[in-house]
């Protein structure tokens, strides 16, 4: 689905967003209330250019408009890999960008993201999965490091990986597997507008995702891991 087209259905009382070299920005209306808007398009993948606006985007609202519901519309393939992002520290202005939606959480903007079409690696963690809860459309695109990769990473064969991937969503792509992870608080359909509304009346900034994961059988080690290191006690083996 192509960012106008989501844009209509997500905000059909209106929205002012402009692309700017595939970066997106402005405000919409939900319920008769404004809410701030930032996002990819076009599978861009997030150079410092773009993570920069991002933050900058998200800071202004935090500075202007306190409290103002924030909405991460996403697209990218992922952080970009050229020479010279990477000699410019692109990492630090990922880190930044991330640093700033949680500054927003914690100055009670509720922060929603939204997955609609792709969300790869760095670019999704530093942005939707910063939010208060991350949402996705069915036919989203979701993985932080595809099979091959992962294979070369490891050192464990592709095959193995993709035997693995049957059962395990952790091993497994898509909106359905980060859903069963708790990474996705849940995949939209029908009306995308009375979707946003709800999460934006129901955003928590508590994280819940090993928790969700584990209710889910997704990630069944995450929760009581954390549970066993904030109590002192040890976790036996799976």
């Amino acid at each position: 689905m192509d960012w106008r087209t989501l844009a209509s259905r997500l905000f059909p009382q209106g929205h002012r967003i402009i692309e700017q070299d595939s970066f997106l920005s402005g405000s919409a209306q939900v319920d008769g209330k404004p809410v701030a808007v930032i996002g990819t398009t076009d599978h861009v993948p997030i150079g410092v250019e773009i993570a920069l606006a991002q933050a900058r985007a998200i800071l202004k609202t935090v500075r202007e408009t306190p409290q103002r519901p924030i909405i991460i519309l996403v697209d990218t393939q992922g952080q970009r890999l050229r020479h010279r992002d990477e000699m410019l520290g692109i990492n630090s202005y990922m880190a930044h960008l991330g640093k700033c939606i949680d500054l927003a959480r914690r100055n009670r903007h509720p922060v929603i993201g939204l997955v609609y079409d792709q969300a790869l690696s760095g670019g999704f963690i530093t942005s939707g999965l910063m939010a208060d809860a991350c949402y996705a459309l069915p036919d989203a695109t979701i993985r932080v490091m595809g099979l091959p990769a992962m294979a070369r990473i490891t050192k464990v064969p592709e095959e193995r990986l993709t035997e693995l991937a049957k059962d395990n969503p952790v091993f497994a792509p898509g909106a359905e597997n980060y859903l069963r992870m708790g990474g996705i608080e849940a995949i939209w359909q029908g009306d995308l507008a009375a979707h946003l509304a709800a999460a934006i009346a129901n955003a928590d900034a508590t994280d819940r995702r090993s928790e969700l994961g584990l209710a889910r059988g997704g990630r069944k080690l995450a929760q009581p891991v954390a549970q066993a290191v904030i109590s002192g006690s040890h976790v036996g083996a799976a």
